[in-house]
């Protein structure tokens, strides 16, 4: 007879029925569910890892602390970074400010920093956030200032 895969079978006595606990006494398994009569052991919620000696290894693994925030950061552009990569006149956005290299996502929120002196004339920004530097050399150099999406915040 070959063997083939309609066939086979395990051998006799290879396969053993799960143990089925609390479901009567007539399974042989029923009252105290095969957890003996008292104890830390007999309760629930005690960690199955903890009862066979593994309490050591629980501890000694690292755990995740703190937290982690749901809010994104704010990608970071300074003032010498704008006086570098644009000129008079121009809209700076989150878009040109990402086709200029300056900031890795469009989605997540860009706020200006007053790294240095903003020397160009009649800039327009759009949908960023200013740091209180940043905002206080706007007038100064007569930029106009359309804020859209985000207003400045004060902390």
């Amino acid at each position: 007879m070959t063997l083939t895969l309609h066939n086979l079978s395990s051998q006799r006595g290879a396969g053993q029925k799960r143990k089925r606990v609390g479901r009567g006494n007539a399974s042989g398994h029923g009252t105290y569910s095969t957890r003996g009569l008292k104890g830390q052991k007999s309760r629930s919620g005690v960690s199955g890892l903890k009862r066979l000696g593994m309490k050591k290894q629980l501890l000694a693994i690292p755990k995740l602390r703190g937290f982690k925030s749901h809010h994104p950061k704010n990608q970071v552009v300074n003032l010498v970074s704008i006086n570098e990569r644009f000129q008079d006149g121009q809209k700076i956005n989150p878009r040109s400010l990402l086709a200029a290299g300056l900031i890795a996502k469009i989605k997540e929120p860009v706020k200006i920093l007053a790294r240095g002196q903003l020397t160009l004339k009649q800039l327009t920004f759009e949908g960023v956030i200013f740091s209180r530097a940043a905002a206080a050399q706007l007038p100064a150099v007569k930029n106009k200032t359309a804020l859209r999406s985000r207003a400045t915040r004060k902390k």
